[in-house]
């Protein structure tokens, strides 16, 4: 394959890394702190979206590196690999990872949710958890579909 055919699908990699970047640096804190406002008695509240959110951006960053990786193997012809495999299953985890973080900051969205009396703010954190969800479905089932081909195609070989 010519080299730079994903280009445009690696420039769209770098580019879902940078609103997230800069959401962690202006947004999370905005968040944590109008949630320790909201909830003036329970001040250590701050610190547990902190961790919440920073915490999820670690598995995004490495899935990102992962579909990064795995773009540079189609381009080097490596596409039908273990080391493609082995990226899906990266991103699954990945996905997985952000999937049961937010699942376990579900009621801080709650309470923030409750005390300023904004349901919008259970529904984003549900599509956060269900978004991430069927990115790990996928990577899955594209995890698994890539490993039965690599599996013929070494029986192929073998035949021959």
């Amino acid at each position: 394959m010519k080299q730079g055919t994903t280009l445009f699908l690696k420039a769209a990699v770098i580019l879902a890394g940078i609103p997230v970047l800069a959401m962690c640096i202006f947004v999370v804190p905005e968040i944590a702190n109008y949630a320790a406002e909201l909830y003036p008695d329970f001040t250590f509240i701050k610190y547990f979206f902190f961790i919440d959110l920073y915490a999820s951006a670690i598995p995004f960053y490495i899935a990102l590196y992962q579909a990064f990786k795995l773009l540079s193997y189609i381009d080097k012809n490596k596409a039908f690999s273990e080391l493609s495999v082995r990226a899906l299953k990266v991103i699954k985890n990945c996905a997985l990872i952000i999937s049961c973080l937010y699942v376990a900051g579900m009621p801080l969205f709650y309470l923030m949710a409750e005390l300023d009396d904004s349901p919008g703010i259970i529904v984003i954190g549900l599509i956060l958890i269900f978004a991430s969800l069927v990115i790990a479905v996928f990577a899955a089932v594209l995890q698994k579909l890539l490993k039965e081909a690599i599996d013929i195609k070494s029986e192929n070989d073998l035949t021959v």
